[in-house]
């Protein structure tokens, strides 16, 4: 497809405070702010952004019910956590609580046959971009309902990460987030984060000039399976990490740890718990208080 007439759109960084509740967190929003003009084409004035006020995330990481025997690190996987010269996070229900693209279609109405897409995708029982082609088509949002959305919904950050990245940060580790979801609904998490755009590998939307949706860019490595074994390979050769990490809940996360990738895979099944993920993880946790203790 020519290019010519499609646009990428994404949010400005938004610096935001978070505040403690049960141990949940979620960033204090007070405004967004959306760019008036996106890249070389133009919609048109926008609506001043609304305010809302600041929701607390309500999610509490999962227990295991049953016993999983990778629960406690051996000693070479807790040396080459503690000694990662870089980590990459999954977002949707690892870094966030949610699934993007779930919240944003039931926000549009397409809630459940979206979701049912997810489970499959994550699950790893169809390739990635079928799955995601698929969910988008079922509602394809406008422009206008991506930035209602982001304006209505803000994240909902897992208890403890932004303790967790600040501690690898403190210890000179760099911090990733590698996404099957959206930039447009990641930039947000990062700037929580402080997570600067350029370590950011997730997907684009593509919209008309009246807004309407057009797709996304498939040239994103992470619109596809394998997608974020690939990002992560690509940031091993430019860096040449010695020790890279990486730590999320689905099928496409696992896909990472393979030769000249992640060395290790961290499964968090604080939101979901995928048993098709979770045997195969050097580490599984349902908490980020163990992640955190284990650097002390």
């Amino acid at each position: 497809m020519s290019m010519v007439g499609l646009m990428r759109v994404q949010t400005n960084p938004i610096h935001l405070h978070c505040r403690r509740n049960h141990s949940s967190f979620l960033p204090a929003f007070s405004s967004l702010q959306l760019p008036k003009k996106l890249y070389k084409n133009s919609i048109g004035m926008m609506k001043p952004p609304k305010l809302f006020n600041s929701v607390v995330a309500s999610v509490q990481p999962l227990e295991a019910s049953t016993h999983f025997d990778n629960t406690l690190p051996t000693k070479d996987v807790l040396e080459l956590w503690q000694g990662a010269d870089a980590v990459c996070f999954d977002v949707d229900s690892t870094v966030c609580v949610d699934e993007g693209i779930d919240e944003l279609a039931e926000f549009c109405g397409a809630g459940t046959a979206v979701a049912e897409w997810t489970a499959r995708a994550m699950g790893g029982s169809v390739p990635f971009e079928e799955a995601l082609a698929a969910r988008m088509s079922l509602f394809k949002p406008s422009l206008s309902q991506v930035q209602d959305f982001l304006e209505k919904r803000p994240p909902r950050i897992s208890p403890g990460i932004d303790v967790l990245v600040k501690k690898l940060k403190a210890r000179n580790t760099n911090v990733y987030l590698i996404s099957g979801g959206f930039r447009q609904m990641i930039n947000p998490v990062a700037s929580i984060l402080e997570i600067p755009p350029e370590n950011i590998f997730a997907n684009q939307m593509l919209f008309g000039s009246s807004g309407e949706f057009l797709g996304f860019d498939s040239n994103e490595p992470t619109s596809r399976s394998g997608g974020k074994a690939t990002a992560v390979q690509q940031l091993r050769k430019v860096h040449g990490y010695k020790r890279l990490v990486m730590i999320g809940d689905g099928a496409t996360d696992l896909e990472a740890r393979k030769p000249g990738g992640a060395d290790l895979f961290i499964c968090y099944a604080g939101v979901q718990l995928r048993e098709a993920v979770t045997s195969k993880s050097d580490w599984l946790v349902f908490n980020f208080t163990d992640l955190i203790n284990s650097l002390a």
